[in-house]
C-alpha cells in the first residue's frame, strides 16, 4: 500500500468513526479564532474557551484589543501560560487587523503568516476553518499520529510533516482530515497513555501497532 493508497483509507475510516469534527476553540469571528489559537499554545482548548471569555468581555472587539495595552492583556491571559508573550503578540496582531486591514482577518495565507504571532498553524486553521479553503493544520496530534500510522516516516518537524502530507492528501479532505486527527489522538491513539489499539479503527493498517 503507497502512502496515498494508505492516506485515503485513514481518511475514510476516521470519517466513519467521526462524522462530525470540527475545530474545539470557540469563536464566533475570524479574529478570535486567532486569538484563541495564539493562546492555544501549550494551553487546553478547554482552558483556552474560559479565559477568552473575560477578555472579550472587557475588550468587545478588534478595536477594542488594539488599543489595550500588552499589560492589559496579559493580566486576563496569564491563565493560559506564557502570558506576556502571548498579550504581546495578540495586542501587535490586532493593532495590524484594525490598521491594516478594517478589522478583518485576511484570506490570503502569506498575508496571514505576516502577521504578528500568526505561525502556519494558525494561518491554516483560519483557512481551512474560517474560509473553507485546503488547510493542513499539523498540530501535536497530527503529528503523533502521522508518524505512527506511517503517513510519514519519522518527520517532527511541523512544517516538514505539512508538507509531506500535502502530497497525499486530497485538498478538498485536508482540513476534516486535521480535526479528526485531534478527535482520534485525544480518544484512542493518546499520547499520555499508552494508545488503545485494541479498540482502534486503524489498528489493523498502522505500522506501528502498540507502540
Amino acid at each position: 500500500m503507497t502512502k496515498k493508497q494508505l492516506a485515503l483509507e485513514v481518511i475514510q475510516r476516521l470519517k466513519n468513526e467521526y462524522p462530525a469534527t470540527e475545530c474545539t476553540l470557540e469563536y464566533d469571528d475570524a479574529w478570535k479564532l486567532l486569538v484563541s489559537v495564539r493562546l492555544a499554545a501549550q494551553c487546553t482548548d478547554a482552558r483556552v474557551n474560559i479565559v477568552v471569555q473575560d477578555l472579550y468581555a472587557k475588550f468587545p472587539d478588534v478595536e477594542a484589543l488594539a488599543n489595550a495595552s500588552p499589560d492589559e492583556i496579559e493580566a486576563i491571559v496569564k491563565p493560559c501560560g506564557l502570558g506576556r508573550s502571548k498579550a504581546r503578540d495578540i495586542s501587535a496582531c490586532m493593532k495590524v487587523l484594525h490598521e491594516k486591514y478594517a478589522d478583518q482577518v485576511p484570506d490570503d495565507f502569506d498575508t496571514l503568516l505576516s502577521l504578528p504571532g500568526v505561525g502556519r498553524k494558525s494561518a491554516n486553521l483560519i483557512m481551512g476553518d474560517v474560509y473553507d479553503k485546503p488547510a493542513i493544520v499539523t498540530d501535536t496530534h497530527c503529528i503523533r499520529l502521522c508518524n505512527r500510522i506511517g503517513l510519514v516516516d519519522q518527520i517532527k518537524e511541523p512544517k516538514k510533516v505539512e508538507m509531506a502530507l500535502w502530497k497525499i492528501i486530497p485538498p478538498e479532505e485536508s482540513n476534516q482530515f486535521c480535526h479528526r486527527m485531534v478527535d482520534h489522538g485525544r480518544a484512542v491513539c493518546t499520547a499520555r497513555t499508552k494508545p488503545y489499539c485494541d479498540r482502534c479503527c486503524l489498528a489493523d493498517i498502522c505500522q506501528k501497532n502498540g507502540l
